[in-house]
Order: structure tokens, then C-alpha cells, then sequence
């Protein structure tokens, strides 16, 4: 049966210098073997509102991202601000050893930091397929909407990626929590750590969780790593079928 291993790096975010975050995840992974590297949202610039200075308008980030997987023969994924056609987007790519890519568009974009008036929303829903599982992609933000993430059954795992401030971080880990249990599913919830731009701090508190409550990860410094077997899942879903008892429902743009 499938497993997934994944290496999620804590990073704290050099404020708006690409090369810096390159050079520092380069060097913290450098020595560090999975099948799935995560990093947070906007990682290669933290999460700033000034698009228009530090969005991908040139695909550099990505490009970054290609060169990455093909030197770990392992996929890569993160959120990144990007312009397109006069647009800017919160994007999280998913990017494969081959270095072909999907990517999901943040949905539920922050009001209360002026994402919206700034960012366009995504209007898909991500699921993708990587060695035997379906990962449905998140955005930070889109960890206090559950419609959006609910499973109809069409996912075995979720990844968010985040920056997500110390104040308010008890909602942070108990959403993730609640999000894996509700939905059955694997969970990995990566936020950043330090202090970004705007002075605001961040603790360590990523998190990762088998749908029964239990958190499965193991920590090596700046890295939470953890392995996934389907089967195990299977066997839990097939002992407790609550998903088949969900609410059937139809999501609105």
C-alpha cells in the first residue's frame, strides 16, 4: 500500500528576499531525504501586502521550485505571490519530481490584513494526486471556512501551509485538529516561524495529525517530518464510516 514520507521545514522568512529563502531551505534540507518537502505560505517573501514589489512576475519562484525537486527527486509545495495577466494571486504550487506542477489559488482571502483588496480569490477547489494519495491544498485563511474543506470522500489527506501570528494561534491548532478529525483525513498544518515585516511574531506550531486526534509528527529542529500509510487510514475509515452519514450540500462562488 502507499505511504508518503514528508519533510516540513519551520522557516523563518528572510521579509522580501527571494534568494535569501532559497539559500537558507536549500541548506536546511540539504542532507534531508522525503518524498515531499512543505514550506509555508509565501515562503519566499512572507506574507506582504505589497504585491506589487515582490510578486513572481517571471515565474522565478517556481522556477526555484523545479530546480529544487528535480536535486531532491522529490516533489515540493508552498504558497508564493504571483502576477498574472494583471492579476495577483495567492498561489500554492504542488510541484513534482518531473517538474511538472498543479496549483491551487487561496479562496478565502484575509480581510482583516487587506488580502482582498489586493489578492484575487480562487474560485477552484485542489485536490491532487501524488504517490496513491489525494491532497486537497489549503491557504492559511481557508482553515476557518470547513465547508470549503469538507470531504466528500474525495480526499485522503490535507496540506496547509501558513503564517499564522502567535496571537492567535490557540485557533490555529485546534482548527487543524478539528479539520483532520471531522473530514478523516491526514493532516499536515506548516506555518512559518520568527518575526516577519509587519513586527508580527510567530511560535513553532505546526502541526500533524491522524484523523482519530493523535498528533504523528517528529521534530528535528526546524523540520517536522512525518509518514503516511493509506492502509492505515483505510482500516480506520472502514472501523468508523462517518463519513458516509455527511451532509450532501453544493459550495457557491
Amino acid at each position: 500500500m502507499p505511504t508518503l514520507k514528508i519533510a516540513g521545514l519551520n522557516l523563518d522568512i528572510v521579509w522580501k528576499n527571494k534568494s535569501a529563502n532559497f539559500e537558507q531551505i536549500e541548506t536546511q534540507c540539504d542532507a534531508v531525504q522525503a518524498d515531499l518537502f512543505l514550506l509555508p505560505e509565501m515562503f519566499s517573501t512572507g506574507f506582504c501586502m505589497e504585491a506589487e514589489k515582490v510578486a513572481d512576475r517571471n515565474l522565478e519562484t517556481l522556477t526555484w521550485m523545479k530546480s529544487f525537486a528535480k536535486s531532491k527527486e522529490a516533489a515540493v509545495a508552498g504558497s508564493v505571490s504571483v502576477e498574472e495577466n494583471g492579476s495577483f494571486y495567492n498561489r500554492f504550487y504542488f510541484v513534482f519530481p518531473d517538474g511538472s506542477f498543479e496549483y491551487y489559488d487561496k479562496r478565502h482571502l484575509f480581510s482583516y490584513s487587506g488580502e482582498d483588496k489586493i489578492y484575487t480569490a480562487g474560485t477552484e477547489r485542489k485536490i491532487i494526486d501524488y504517490k496513491g494519495f489525494r491532497i486537497l491544498l489549503q491557504v492559511c485563511f481557508d482553515l476557518r471556512f470547513p465547508v470549503f474543506a469538507r470531504n466528500q470522500d474525495d480526499y485522503d489527506a490535507m496540506l496547509y501551509v501558513a503564517n499564522w501570528p502567535k496571537s492567535r494561534v490557540d485557533a490555529w491548532k485546534s482548527l487543524l485538529k478539528a479539520r483532520s478529525i471531522e473530514n478523516q483525513a491526514f493532516l499536515f498544518g506548516l506555518n512559518r516561524i520568527g518575526t516577519d515585516g509587519y513586527n508580527l511574531e510567530y511560535e513553532e506550531s505546526s502541526q500533524v495529525y491522524f484523523p482519530d486526534g493523535r498528533e504523528i509528527s517528529i521534530r528535528e529542529s526546524n523540520l517536522i517530518r512525518t509518514e503516511w500509510h493509506l492502509e492505515e487510514l483505510q482500516e480506520f475509515r472502514n472501523k468508523f464510516p462517518f463519513l458516509k452519514d455527511r451532509d450532501g450540500f453544493e459550495i457557491q462562488y
